[in-house]
């Protein structure tokens, strides 16, 4: 499902003295089945952006079409979009609120009116997803490790079966394994429901093994819109002067670069990649020095 945003504008306090600007001439596509990442400083307007996505914000200028549903500054209806574009809030398990894991995941799809055989069979479909089996159905939210609290939430999210998920700095407070871990079961689900996710992050790396796009951000307008290997190297000086460092994998390579007579080249910045360029270089070196 593509998304488009013509013109967007938005402010809080509208038309008072306290009246604050924070999107600005927004004009972007979204394409649809793409891992897209929103990066820049804090207080840029990257989580304003996104909450305009799915409704939560209406803009005060411009239009937002979300597949084929308009939001406008007018819109006297909220726009049906939960379950076409769904959030997961950053730390979502300071969400969790019902007795029982199975209860939580199935508020949504309740209030919505659906069916109740079909709630149990989607709220089952989507803890499996996230890697939750059905012993976890009857436990408290509230008795779950920080991990699989994030799980439940992110599967509250999924029941809804959206065409487009974000996803707000989803591994901060992670370690590096649950991290991996909350990712890969991410995109395990975008490659499988071919889906779009959106993802806000402040983590380099992140960006850098999953991300097909990057918008970045700078005083609620849109600096740059491009790829990642393109984001860290001809765009390098842009994005340090936002506070944002290239990932370590593509640090490591450019220290390597300083010191070889001819450098290693980098035609991704994706960890297993460079890995594996700078072995196959350091491979055919020797490979001349023995012949």
């Amino acid at each position: 499902m593509e998304i488009t945003l013509r013109n967007v504008f938005f402010a809080y306090n509208e038309g008072t003295p306290l009246q604050n600007e924070v999107l600005r001439d927004i004009n972007l596509t979204l394409e649809s089945n793409k891992i897209i990442a929103v990066v820049g400083r804090t207080g840029s307007g990257k989580s304003t952006f996104v909450q305009h996505l799915n409704g939560l914000l209406h803009p005060t200028g411009g239009s937002i079409d979300v597949g084929d549903i308009r939001i406008v500054h007018d819109s006297r209806r909220k726009p049906l979009l939960f379950d076409k574009v769904g959030m997961v809030f950053q730390m979502p398990e300071h969400q969790l609120f019902e007795d029982t894991v199975l209860k939580d995941i199935s508020f949504g799809p309740k209030n919505l009116g659906w069916p109740a055989e079909l709630i149990h069979s989607k709220a089952l479909q989507a803890m499996q997803m996230v890697g939750l089996d059905e012993t976890y159905c009857d436990r408290s939210p509230f008795e779950l490790s920080g991990g699989e609290k994030r799980r439940a939430a992110i599967a509250g999210v999924l029941v809804m079966e959206p065409s487009v998920l974000i996803l707000d700095e989803p591994t901060v407070g992670l370690d590096a394994t649950g991290k991996q871990s909350l990712m890969e079961l991410m995109l395990d689900w975008h490659r499988d429901k071919q889906r779009t996710i959106i993802i806000v992050t402040h983590d380099m790396n992140l960006l850098a093994e999953y991300a097909e796009e990057v918008i970045v951000f700078e005083s609620g307008k849109v600096k740059l819109k491009t790829d990642p290997l393109t984001l860290f190297t001809t765009h390098r000086r842009d994005i340090e002067a936002l506070g944002l460092k290239p990932p370590i994998a593509l640090e490591l390579v450019e220290k390597l670069n300083a010191r070889l007579s001819t450098p290693i080249p980098v035609n991704s910045i994706r960890q297993q990649a460079i890995q594996a360029q700078i072995a196959d270089y350091f491979l055919i070196s020797c490979g001349k020095r023995g012949s």
